[in-house]
């Protein structure tokens, strides 16, 4: 689905009363400050009010359901976001650390009952990913706007 159908199906609701955490990798920085920007952009304008966003930075993506469990076992949150970068390398690396992390984020939001939007994207090089993290292809925004439309069910 392209950007432009999902976000004319997905228009901003009201989502006043929701407390939602945010579980950011450190790693390719450059790209994840976008993907965080674009979930908070979606979160003001579903009317979240900063004081219910809760925000946790790990070290990479391999830690970011870690980073998920720590904030559903500290906060009572109605949605999370998780949002991290892997970039290709000469090796599988890549693919390996994907597979674990969103198997562990699908683990999570099973297990308690808790939507976790994924934003980790996977892209072949930098000038990729700094494409999937900008404007109307920001993962972060798309990641934001699945998780709370979960929360709203």
């Amino acid at each position: 689905m392209k950007r432009k159908e999902f976000a004319k199906d997905n228009k901003p609701k009201n989502a006043s009363s929701l407390k939602v955490g945010i579980v950011v990798s450190s790693w390719n920085g450059d790209i994840t400050k976008n993907l965080l920007v674009g979930a908070k952009k979606v979160l003001h304008e579903w009317k979240v009010p900063e004081k219910n966003v809760r925000i946790l930075r790990v070290t990479g993506s391999f830690e970011i359901p870690y980073g998920c469990l720590k904030l559903i076992a500290r906060k009572k949150l109605d949605a999370i976001i998780a949002l991290g970068c892997l970039i290709k390398g000469e090796t599988k690396h890549d693919e390996y650390i994907a597979s674990a992390v969103s198997h562990g984020i699908m683990r999570l939001s099973l297990d308690y009952k808790i939507p976790i939007g994924f934003g980790v994207i996977t892209a072949s090089n930098v000038a990729q990913a700094k494409v999937r993290s900008s404007g109307s292809t920001n993962k972060g925004a798309e990641a934001a706007i699945a998780a709370l439309e979960a929360a709203l069910l």
